[in-house]
């Protein structure tokens, strides 16, 4: 299986298409929701942002505080349709791999091809499995979220599959008109 370490550019993905799968190496950064909006705002004031948003991978996650024998707690991917409302700015910003659970609104799907961007699931359900993959995790901004402030995450062989790939293609859509055409 091929894998990818960022900062990620449009030649690394432009020939990935919906339903591959590939892992991620090197650094992604969570943000949920709230971090997203704040995103958003400081983007708005022309302020400085806590971490370089071109190339990067953003990871839908609010992982859970570590054990003392490990460096994070579960990480698993969280609903990315709350996303939707801040992801076209963020892509175009640079962003070039989203990594959540669920499907995405047209907008976003026309901003991915837009931007040239992939929109990737990780398992839900299996966030111990996937802190397994942390080699390292560190605060990077929005503190005051608790488990949603942003962090800076090392990975190792990270799973994704790709959803939604820069052509327009959509597992999740086609996986339903296979489904229907069976039925």
């Amino acid at each position: 299986m091929q894998s990818f370490t960022a900062p990620i550019s449009t030649d690394n993905i432009k020939n990935l298409r919906s339903g591959d799968q590939f892992f991620i190496n090197g650094t992604i950064y969570t943000a949920r929701d709230a971090a997203h909006k704040k995103l958003i705002e400081l983007m708005q004031k022309g302020q400085k942002l806590p971490f370089d948003l071109q190339g990067s991978i953003i990871y839908y996650c609010g992982p859970s505080p570590a054990s003392p024998q490990h460096v994070i707690g579960a990480c698993g991917p969280t609903t990315s349709g709350r996303m939707d409302i801040y992801t076209p700015q963020i892509l175009e910003k640079g962003v070039k791999i989203l990594i959540g659970k669920g499907g995405r609104s047209s907008e976003v799907k026309a901003a991915l091809q837009k931007h040239q961007a992939i929109y990737c699931a990780a398992t839900g359900g299996a966030g111990a499995l996937l802190s397994k993959c942390v080699t390292d995790a560190q605060l990077v901004a929005f503190a005051e979220l608790g488990t949603e402030a942003i962090q800076k995450l090392t990975v190792k062989d990270f799973p994704v599959t790709v959803i939604n790939d820069i052509v327009g293609n959509d597992l999740y859509k086609d996986a339903i008109q296979n489904f229907s055409r069976t039925s």
